[in-house]
């Protein structure tokens, strides 16, 4: 028998009406899809130095344990070059869904001061969350008379003619402008002698090449272990748990000298402000967990958990000040 035979207009409506069930059940996938939590898929972290330092190693702890938070793989990403700028420039360029991080230290800040930048920190990032602070430890050959801070100023004072050296991992990194403010602080002057980096400027340091160093508790500690290099004082605000009978630079004859490295995480300008929500609440409990403090205080971080997505923000916006009345007050120009 023969199928009955539909008149062309009943066949049109149904045909139409197929379609707009088929669209409307794309429609209903795509807000679904749209309207599942954050996040959905793996969170790129980017960091600005290559493997192996410290930074590359916070960010690679932190990111474990926030992929184990967030249920998502986060995926840490070596961009190293031109003091971070590189690695922050990309990031200013990426999407803003949270789903590419910069994890920036104290040259994010800095650069401003120091070179001409195709971004604004203040306006082209969204701070996210502060993971914590690192020590800077001035250290010093084994042979160099001066056993304390107080010795080591005089003796730059007695040499004006040919005076001592420093070395720093870098012009415009955190150790340079740190040296600086405690010189600029003592009214004393020591020749910069910056290095691409940490090993090779503490070579040269125990090797009695340059005459101290103002390195992370990070790059020196096992250095000073060794008994390879004598700490002589740090500069956080208390001593470091590492080195406790090493004074502060404060206690050392400069008051209210304080200056430290620090870890944050920040996005691209225009991330939703729920996802930036999301992302400060499982960065916080991230830190604060004993087992990552514990970890973290093992690279000599002293972990900090306590600043929102503003506070953050305020925090990196006075140190960039900090950094640029150094910078002008010391005339350090980039090399």
């Amino acid at each position: 028998m023969n199928a009955p035979h539909l008149p062309h207009s009943l066949f049109r409506r149904r045909h139409v009406l197929a379609a707009a069930l088929l669209s409307l059940a794309g429609m209903q996938a795509v807000h679904a899809q749209a309207s599942a939590p954050y996040p959905r898929r793996p969170i790129r972290l980017v960091v600005g130095f290559p493997p192996g330092g410290s930074s590359d190693a916070t960010a690679r702890l932190v990111g474990a344990a926030l992929s184990a938070r967030l249920g998502q793989p986060v995926v840490v990403d070596n961009k190293p070059g031109a003091n971070t700028v590189i690695a922050a420039q990309y990031v200013k360029g990426q999407p803003a869904d949270g789903y590419t991080l910069l994890a920036a230290q104290s040259s994010f800040a800095i650069n401003p001061s120091m070179q001409k930048l195709n971004y604004q920190i203040a306006t082209d990032f969204a701070p996210v969350a502060l993971l914590g602070t690192i020590p800077l430890v001035i250290v010093a050959p084994n042979p160099l008379p001066a056993k304390s801070l107080p010795e080591l100023l005089a003796l730059a004072k007695a040499q004006r003619g040919t005076p001592l050296s420093y070395a720093s991992y870098g012009t415009g990194s955190a150790g340079h402008i740190a040296s600086e403010l405690m010189l600029s602080m003592a009214g004393a002057d020591m020749l910069h002698v910056p290095y691409k980096g940490s090993g090779p400027a503490l070579v040269d340091v125990m090797g009695n090449q340059v005459s101290m160093m103002l390195a992370t508790v990070t790059a020196a500690l096992g250095v000073i272990k060794d008994h390879k290099l004598r700490a002589i004082a740090v500069t956080s605000g208390k001593r470091v748990p590492a080195f406790p009978d090493v004074p502060t630079i404060a206690e050392s004859g400069l008051p209210r000298y304080e200056m430290v490295e620090w870890e944050v995480i920040q996005a691209p300008a225009g991330t939703p402000r729920e996802v930036i929500a999301i992302l400060n609440k499982a960065l916080r409990e991230v830190v604060a967990a004993p087992d990552v403090r514990e970890k973290l205080a093992a690279l000599g971080i002293e972990a900090d958990a306590t600043k929102s997505p503003e506070e953050t923000g305020a925090f990196i916006l006075r140190e960039r000040d900090r950094f640029a009345r150094i910078v002008q007050d010391r005339g350090i120009k980039p090399q």
